[in-house]
């Protein structure tokens, strides 16, 4: 059996048995299509004749023979279907040819016979079915049958039904050579040819298994291939989204047919498509996505096709700025802790000689009130700067295991009492984790956070917490249907001083972001008006 080697993968040809069942069925149709076409024939030629005359001897045994020839199709087709094609079925099929053939012979004169040709099909076939050894084969059975029948009317052994002519010893071996002769040369013939279109057919098989293998090792690679890959004609219409494109994208179901890709990628095949690498954002039913962005023209469709690879840069650029506002933090934590301790001292001093001025008898009411303001603004301010050293220097966490969804429970149950709270629906769905945490220190930061959604979500509005674990991780999500974080601030949201209400300080939730990240988590925020503002806490499940 052939086989090919793809990528060291052995790939075998179609099984010979397949192929000879092909082989066996075609013949059999040709016969069948032969026998119709003879049938036609004599049944035109009867109906030229004139009504009163009767069908002649060689008329009904033309019917006759065309019936068995029927039966035995029928007969050899059945035993096919029944899934005998072997070499078997195969010297049957040649066995019964050279019948039917010796049989037509016989009918019509034998030696005048003008169906002499039909040794020669049956060489031909045999050749088809059993190569060339069995097409010598056949034609030395079709040789010794015509031969047979030669020399059996020539004896007057048999009598052909129409007659035959005198057979004279000249003419028997004109007859036996010329056609042993031709039988022959078309074996030898019919079997060269099926050798060379054998050994084509298996180069084809070969060829076919091996683009084959090709083609499924290149869908392969185009479903696994982590990038996205978009192609396009060259009116930009898409004519083939990959597994990862699906996925980046987030498309579900089959796409509409003539589907534009600036519909999926907007901007991707704008004035900067020649640029080798560049970034776009692209709003996707999952949320907003970076994507890294590669556009080039595909070779061989007529210079208008494009090909579109882009890879998910969202996460990375999260995480690059992450690593941006750690920096600024920490920077501006340095400043803040040392302005902190330069007004620390001073801000004492002050204080302490504003109590010995109310501490004097006789004082003016007047002074004294000034005083009492002086009091109550410096220990305003001394407030202040406790705030600005703890987020500066904030404690190191105490982590203790213990259930985090009591905890946000708590926590949710205490601001039900908030008048901020008042008028919001709050939906929790918590589920059951165990987490190492500082107790005190997430419930300041859930504080903070719920505080502001509370706020956001306003009078009738509403607010869900939702607790969840995820690959060693506690998702805890806080949601308000509030949305009103503009995105030009989403980045500076966790940046100390910085607030978008009026009157605060600023520093909740940078606050809230140290302490998430002194943990070992992270802390995210998404924010629109249609879909509103969640807060991610992310927290390790492993101390």
């Amino acid at each position: 059996m052939p086989s090919s080697s793809v990528g060291g993968l052995v790939l075998a040809a179609p099984p010979q048995s397949d192929a000879l069942r092909t082989r066996l069925v075609w013949l059999t149709v040709f016969r069948t299509v032969a026998v119709s076409l003879s049938l036609v024939a004599v049944v035109a030629r009867l109906l030229m004749q004139p009504l009163v005359e009767e069908p002649s001897r060689g008329d009904t045994l033309s019917f006759t023979v065309i019936g068995l020839v029927y039966l035995f199709t029928l007969v050899y087709g059945l035993m096919l279907r029944g899934g005998r094609a072997d070499r078997v079925a195969a010297v049957v099929q040649v066995v019964g040819d050279l019948l039917i053939a010796s049989v037509l012979v016989f009918l019509t004169g034998v030696g005048d016979s003008p169906f002499t040709f039909l040794y020669l099909l049956a060489v031909i076939g045999a050749s088809i079915v059993l190569d060339g050894r069995g097409a010598l084969l056949a034609a030395g059975a079709g040789a010794i049958a015509y031969g047979s029948l030669l020399m059996a009317v020539k004896l007057r052994w048999l009598e052909p039904p129409l007659g035959v002519g005198d057979i004279t010893r000249q003419r028997l071996a004109f007859l036996l050579g010329s056609n042993i002769l031709a039988l022959f040369l078309i074996a030898a013939l019919a079997g060269y040819l099926t050798r060379q279109l054998s050994a084509t057919g298996g180069r084809l098989s070969e060829r076919e298994a091996d683009l084959k293998k090709l083609d499924t090792l290149q869908r392969q690679i185009l479903a696994c291939m982590p990038s996205g890959l978009i192609t396009c004609d060259e009116s930009g219409r898409v004519t083939f989204v990959n597994g990862a494109a699906r996925s980046i994208l987030s498309l579900e179901g089959r796409l509409v047919p003539g589907l534009h890709v600036e519909s999926l990628l907007p901007g991707s095949l704008g004035p900067e498509v020649r640029q080798r690498r560049r970034e776009i954002t692209v709003q996707t039913p999952s949320g907003l996505r970076t994507l890294g962005l590669t556009v080039t023209g595909l070779e061989g469709s007529g210079g208008g096709g494009t090909l579109v690879v882009f890879q998910d840069l969202t996460e990375l650029r999260r995480i690059e700025e992450d690593l941006k506002r750690a920096d600024r933090l920490a920077a501006l934590g340095t400043l803040a802790a040392q302005l902190a301790h330069e007004i620390r001292n001073p801000l004492a001093a002050m204080r302490g000689s504003a109590q010995l001025l109310v501490q004097e008898p006789g004082g003016d009411p007047t002074s004294a009130k000034l005083v009492e303001i002086l009091l109550r603004e410096s220990d305003r301010l001394s407030k202040l700067v406790e705030d600005f050293l703890r987020f500066a220097r904030p404690p190191p966490p105490v982590k203790q295991a213990l259930d985090l969804e009591v905890l946000v429970a708590e926590t949710v149950d205490m601001l039900r009492a908030d008048p901020l709270a008042w008028q919001v629906g709050v939906e929790q769905v918590l589920a059951p984790l165990r987490v190492p945490v500082d107790a005190d220190q997430l419930r300041q930061v859930l504080i903070n956070i719920l505080r502001n959604a509370f706020q956001a979500a306003g009078p009738g509005g509403r607010v869900r917490v939702t607790l969840e674990g995820a690959d060693e991780l506690a998702l805890l999500r806080i949601w308000d249907s509030g949305g009103s974080i503009p995105a030009t601030d989403l980045s500076r949201i966790f940046e100390p001083f910085f607030s978008t209400r009026n009157g605060g300080t600023g520093l909740g939730l940078s606050t809230a972001y140290s302490i998430v990240r002194s943990h070992g988590g992270n802390i995210r925020v998404s924010s629109s008006p249609q879909e509103g503002t969640e807060f991610l806490i992310q927290l390790p499940v492993q101390g």
